[in-house]
């Protein structure tokens, strides 16, 4: 399916585009690219000027800057392909190149592409496919940011990057760490301080921060984040979109380091600092977030689902996600506006405290109020709503787990005859469910963040189609 993809996005180039290649292991410094004579260094390619582009005439840069071009006559152009070959590529950095058009960077079909690192810095229209990337691949295995996407002060703004189908990971086996090398050796995986760039498809475990979002207009797309340390997923930027990605797995707690341990997390920043401002147009949608996948790992931590506590939260969507955590922070707002949570499922990963987790919406930490939020269609251990129309109705208690899922807690579509069938609200529904099923199945729509659908055929809680 891989190789699939990546020969459809390689044949989704413009007509007469040109495909290169860099070889580490054949390529040659004297190369010209082609398959008989490819490259050997990506990173000798930037540093040789060997991309056709556009940059600001100067620096430091300012807003109103029209780019100018930069390696004129150079072989590679907007629009063309570098295939890496199988080996290993090294530290990449792809910076001061804003394309007219995308450049794709993309494993060879079939072969394995390693890097240490990536960063993207100062660019534009820049696709990145099919890569392995873990500092454990270079020398020594130090502490860094996996992938980075940043704008930056003197040399310009990032934006327009597609990340996809990416292995990313800290170290490929970390069933041998401690509590130490949680906080000290794991490194984080992507972090995106730029506009309109999207992440999907791609896989982000063994590490400290899962993905961290501060740029505006994100797409953050059917990603898995599987074993982190700290944060699962942060969003602090304006229009993100986080859909369908499933983060599972947070290892030691609060004894360990003074991290709160978030699935999700996002906070506004504002003149006065942390909490003085607003967060915007943020969707949530089909997220699956499970505190361990094995709740007897003595390294697991108790680890808040979705948990937003430095408002204010304006306009934001939050349906059809699941969370499944030994937290009473199941999903939380503390500053709450205009906003929505609806068909959302959370539930309880062990007895006892902390938790059981609840959905809250409550006053902003100065004491400012929630107003106008719509709470409908949820199931829940527990809800707790504070605030100024606050709307809430066809919301049902999730404690008797056993009559309402398949198996909890890890496959929580609803049984036949679940009281949570059909108890929904058909206004302000999500019209998908979180498997991309259409709502209403039966003969109204159901509550919780799976419809019920008699044709069925589920495997470890995920619909094989």
């Amino acid at each position: 399916m891989r190789c699939a993809l990546l020969l459809f996005l390689i044949g989704a180039t413009p007509l007469g585009a040109t495909t290169f290649h860099v070889d580490p292991v054949n390529g040659s410094a004297g190369g010209d690219g082609s398959a008989a004579q490819p490259w050997q260094s990506l990173q000798a390619v930037f540093e040789a000027g060997l991309v056709e582009s556009r940059d600001w005439p100067g620096y430091p840069y300012e807003d109103g800057m029209v780019l100018v071009p930069v390696n004129a006559g150079a072989p590679v152009h907007a629009g063309d392909t570098l295939l890496l070959h199988a080996g290993y590529h090294g530290d990449v950095a792809i910076e001061h190149l804003y394309n007219a058009a995308p450049i794709t960077i993309a494993a060879a079909p079939g072969e394995t592409a390693r890097l240490r690192s990536l960063r993207v810095r100062s660019a534009q229209n820049w696709r990145i496919s099919g890569l392995e990337i873990s500092p454990s691949f270079g020398a020594t295995n130090e502490q860094v940011t996996i992938v980075e996407v940043a704008d930056h002060g003197w040399s310009g703004p990032a934006y327009d990057i597609e990340l996809a189908q990416l292995d990313i990971h800290s170290i490929d086996d970390a069933s041998g760490w401690g509590p130490a090398e949680w906080v000290e050796l794991a490194s984080s995986g992507v972090d995106i301080d730029a506009a309109r760039v999207t992440l999907r498809d791609s896989r982000i475990r063994n590490v400290r921060f899962g993905i961290a979002v501060s740029g505006v207009d994100a797409r953050i797309l059917r990603n898995l984040v599987d074993g982190f340390s700290a944060d699962g997923m942060r969003g602090l930027g304006d229009r993100g979109v986080f859909e369908y990605n499933r983060v599972q797995n947070n290892l030691i707690g609060d004894d360990f380091d003074e991290n709160h341990d978030d699935g999700f997390q996002s906070w506004s920043y504002g003149p006065d600092g942390v909490g003085t401002g607003a967060v915007t147009g943020v969707v949530l949608r089909g997220n699956v977030f499970v505190n361990a996948t094995d709740p007897s790992n003595p390294l697991r931590s108790s680890m808040q689902g979705i948990g937003c506590f430095d408002g204010f939260f304006d306009g934001w969507v939050v349906e059809n996600n699941v969370v499944v955590t030994d937290h009473w922070h199941g999903i939380s707002f503390y500053g709450m506006r205009d906003s929505r949570i609806a068909n959302n499922t959370v539930i309880d990963l062990a007895g006892g405290q902390p938790g059981p987790p609840w959905i809250m919406v409550h006053d902003h930490k100065d004491g400012r109020p929630s107003e106008r939020v719509l709470v409908r269609n949820n199931l829940a251990t527990d809800h707790a709503l504070d605030g100024i129309e606050i709307t809430a109705d066809h919301n049902l208690d999730a404690d008797d787990a056993a009559s309402l899922f398949v198996d909890a807690p890890f496959d929580l579509h609803l049984r036949d005859g679940a009281a949570a069938v059909d108890a929904g609200s058909a206004e302000s529904a999500p019209p998908l469910d979180a498997d991309r099923v259409p709502r209403p199945q039966g003969a109204g729509f159901d509550a919780g963040a799976y419809e019920r659908r008699g044709d069925a055929i589920f495997v470890n809680g995920f619909d094989p189609a």
